[in-house]
């Protein structure tokens, strides 16, 4: 498949789009989609007019909207299995994918809750009405009238929040996740290995090539994030006019 590649770019491209790319691909659909439904739900709980409900969600959403998204990833990766611990209960135990897929998440859906809330709020309050004397109840009301014309105006913020788990999956690479950005790295480190020439016994310094892969590293992130980009910019001016 990369047989057109020089020698030592073959292995380097396998790992990186095999192990890494589908890593990253991981991390982030799980991610979105986690945070998708948590941040649908809680942004539409916090219309509700009942103080404790509204109170709890801004407070999860201030707390993981505020955390820089490493700083959650390290709290869920190193610091909860001290919790689990003590408290003996080995499902807090989490390895690196899903500690850095739960990190995203939380983000990601905070982010979701608070332009849920937004563009519910933004539904005019003759639709809260007229579904009201239709006899649908809240639950009704939000999931056949309001929700359906919400979720149209939240299409341009989930393809940004999309973009931003896919860069921000780069912080698995932190706690050793072989998503594309640690593939690359991994790559690079062996690359500058020593080597010993079989024929006359020398040993010959490694070459990284970390300009190269890091160049792919970049091209491919680039490739998956514009078309992204484009779209969320495209679907905000059709949504305006």
């Amino acid at each position: 498949m990369f047989g057109w590649l020089p020698e030592w770019a073959q292995p380097v491209a396998e790992y990186v789009l095999h192990t890494g790319l589908r890593n990253t691909l991981i991390i982030a659909g799980v991610s979105v989609l986690l945070s998708i439904v948590v941040g649908v739900v809680f942004g539409t709980l916090l219309t509700i007019r009942f103080l404790p409900v509204q109170a709890a969600i801004r407070l999860y959403i201030e707390v993981w909207r505020g955390l820089p998204i490493i700083v959650t990833i390290f709290l869920l990766f190193f610091a909860l299995p001290t919790l689990a611990d003590e408290l003996h209960f080995s499902a807090l135990n989490l390895d690196t994918m899903r500690a850095s897929i739960l990190g995203l998440s939380l983000w990601g859906s905070a982010q979701i809750a608070e332009a849920t809330r937004g563009a519910v709020q933004s539904i005019p309050k003759e639709q809260h009405e007229a579904s009201a004397a239709l006899g649908f109840g809240w639950v009704g009301r939000h999931t056949n009238v309001i929700l359906p014309q919400a979720l149209r105006r939240l299409i341009p913020p989930l393809v940004g929040l999309s973009v931003g788990v896919i860069q921000n999956s780069t912080l698995a690479s932190i706690i050793g996740v072989p998503e594309v950005l640690e593939a690359a790295q991994r790559s690079t480190n062996r690359l500058a290995v020593p080597t010993v020439d079989p024929t006359t016994l020398s040993i010959e310094g490694g070459d990284s090539h970390a300009l190269e892969i890091y160049l792919g590293v970049f091209f491919l992130f680039f490739v998956i994030s514009f078309p992204l980009t484009r779209l969320a910019a495209y679907l905000e001016r059709r949504l305006a006019q």
